[in-house]
């Protein structure tokens, strides 16, 4: 059950409950300082609610699938001027965790403050999650929540074993929680929220065939 302020408020004790989150807090926030001077480019690792989540190498599969998606986005992207994407290794920085999402987008607004210095980004406007036994709960669940908490208007979750795509979206910028838009499958195409004009067949993340007529066709 989710405990709000209100609740908190309704406690005698909620001027300790607040000094011991207070202190838990800044505790968090010294390890969360040394996770980002100890993460290198080797490592695939994400700080989430005060701990280290470490990942071990993708299985092919999972490769194949974030690069076919975002060879469509990235292009598609960089034809429309629209601002620049990124796989797996961008570090999102949002309010209290730190993620690497597989695939990123940032629209230009965001985009025109990156330089080949940044490692902190911002929130997305577009984020994509390819399902796996060791992320799946966090997929889910964690990242789910915070995603949506910080305005990040669109989210994907791919799951390869089903070959299925799960798209939700913030209906508007004010909201706080995901909207489902529907679980599309190979012989369905899929139009993105943020991204009107990015309409993909599902095929095209599944198979390198699907994936170079799709490009074919986007390119003219």
């Amino acid at each position: 059950m989710e405990i709000t302020v209100s609740d908190i408020l309704k406690s005698p004790g909620a001027v300790m409950l607040y000094q011991q989150m207070q202190t838990a807090l800044t505790e968090e926030a010294r390890r969360r300082e040394e996770f980002r001077e100890w993460l290198t480019e080797d490592v695939k690792a994400e700080f989430i609610n005060g701990e280290v989540v470490l990942h071990s190498p993708v299985k092919r599969g999972h490769y194949l699938i974030s690069d076919r998606l975002n060879n469509l986005l990235r292009n598609f992207v960089l034809l429309k001027k629209l601002g620049t994407t990124a796989v797996e290794k961008a570090l999102i920085a949002l309010t209290r965790n730190d993620y690497e999402p597989d695939i990123s987008f940032w629209g230009n607004e965001k985009a025109a403050a990156f330089n080949d210095n940044t490692m902190l980004h911002p929130a997305p406007d577009f984020i994509v999650e390819i399902l796996s036994p060791s992320t799946k709960k966090h997929d889910r669940e964690t990242k789910f929540e915070d995603y949506a908490l910080h305005g990040i208007r669109e989210y994907w979750i791919i799951d390869p074993d089903i070959q299925c795509v799960e798209q939700y979206a913030l209906l508007v910028p004010t909201d706080t929680t995901y909207l489902p838009y529907g679980k599309f499958f190979p012989g369905e195409d899929i139009k993105s929220i943020v991204l009107p004009e990015f309409e993909i067949p599902i095929a095209a993340i599944f198979d390198e065939k699907a994936n170079f007529e799709a490009l074919k066709k986007m390119m003219g």
